[in-house]
């Protein structure tokens, strides 16, 4: 026992040392494209325009929902929504392409964490963007403010944060796509339409009827938005459950991605054979 605790002390402080470098470089390179960062936060303000629209169409009545709870839940939605973007199967694909990803298998550590945290790094970036934003928002328009309790913080960033990872999750298995076809990224914008309409984006999912509400919580969709939307916006909602269903989901996915992934690598390794 003696033995094995320095070596495994010691490979937590290697792979600790591994991920940083790679944070701290990654990082580096996001800095470089902030002003495309911009163009990406200003690109995800779309919770807030379905805000205006449920606002002036003032059909919010017929379905129970009062001003103040349309306003924290959308802008929830927009906080929510700004730091779970994920481009993986664009990038993943230009990689494979261009031959990037072969010096990638060299490395000692498998390119998921590369990708991984190179999205991580991103949403970095975004915060003072996003930040702003709300100031703004809440300058032009205070009673859109709302004070979310400290311990509500503190389950929406844990919620955002695995919200994220089951976002990842699902489009780095289709990234795996890439291994079969040179247009696999086409998928992206296919995933696009449930997620508009299941996850919460466009509508809360109280506003649907009981069938279409259960069809979309039997997705993973309204966890990578509606669910810590709702957490942040004090919303009444079962945090227990919402936690261990993104769990279960997050699960099948890495599963289906290392399998997705061992057989991409087959037909990736056979290329020019």
């Amino acid at each position: 026992m003696g033995r094995i605790l320095p070596s495994s002390v010691n490979s937590i402080k290697r792979y600790f040392y591994i991920f940083r470098s790679l944070f701290i470089s990654q990082y580096a390179l996001m800095i470089e494209y902030r002003a495309e960062i911009v163009l990406w936060a200003l690109s995800g303000i779309l919770p807030l325009i379905m805000l205006t629209i449920w606002k002036e169409a003032d059909i919010s009545k017929e379905f129970g929902f009062n001003h103040k709870w349309l306003s924290s839940y959308f802008i929830s939605a927009f906080i929510v929504r700004q730091f779970t973007a994920v481009w993986v199967m664009v990038i993943f694909e230009k990689d494979n392409i261009e031959g990037k990803l072969s010096p990638y298998l060299l490395q000692p550590i498998n390119p998921f964490w590369r990708y991984y945290i190179s999205h991580i790094a991103e949403q970095f970036i975004r915060i003072p963007f996003v930040f702003i934003m709300l100031l703004l928002l809440f300058v032009l328009e205070p009673s859109f403010f709302w004070s979310p309790s400290l311990i509500r913080i503190i389950l929406a960033i844990i919620a955002i944060f695995s919200a994220f990872t089951l976002r990842f999750l699902i489009h780095w298995f289709f990234s795996m796509l890439c291994f079969w076809t040179d247009r696999a990224s086409s998928i992206e914008r296919l995933l696009m339409i449930p997620y508009l309409f299941l996850s919460g984006l466009v509508a809360p999912l109280e506003a649907f009827p009981p069938v279409i509400r259960f069809v979309a919580l039997s997705t993973p969709f309204p966890y990578i938005l509606s669910f810590p939307s709702k957490i942040l916006s004090g919303q009444d909602v079962n945090i227990i459950n919402g936690y261990l269903v993104m769990f279960i989901w997050m699960l099948i996915f890495l599963l289906l991605g290392r399998v997705a992934w061992k057989f991409g690598l087959r037909k990736y390794s056979g290329m020019g054979a």
